[in-house]
């Protein structure tokens, strides 16, 4: 028993300690500023392919790159997803 409360013990110090951002998550947090950024003076629901056509800094980005940023948007209420025959829309929530 006192094996397992100081396994326990030490697994809470080590959530306790704030994590570091990596430089993936440093770069995802500034593209996903740009996308809400268009998306707010577009005014209109896009597709992921029509974000990485139109903005020039996510065009070389991987289509499950921007999805996994675009849900966090959604997750975070920024940004709302629709759905027109199977195919996803983002707009400003």
């Amino acid at each position: 028993v006192d094996f397992v409360n100081h396994e326990i013990e030490l697994l809470n110090k080590k959530n306790a300690r704030p994590k570091k951002a990596t430089k993936t998550q440093i770069e995802n947090d500034g593209f996903k500023a740009e996308i809400v950024a268009y998306l707010t003076e577009v005014d209109a629901p896009k597709t992921i392919k029509e974000l990485q056509a139109e903005i020039p800094s996510i065009s070389g980005l991987t289509n499950q790159r921007i999805t996994h940023m675009l849900t966090d948007l959604v997750k975070a209420e920024t940004l709302t997803k629709e759905y027109v025959k199977k195919t996803p829309y983002y707009s400003v929530a």
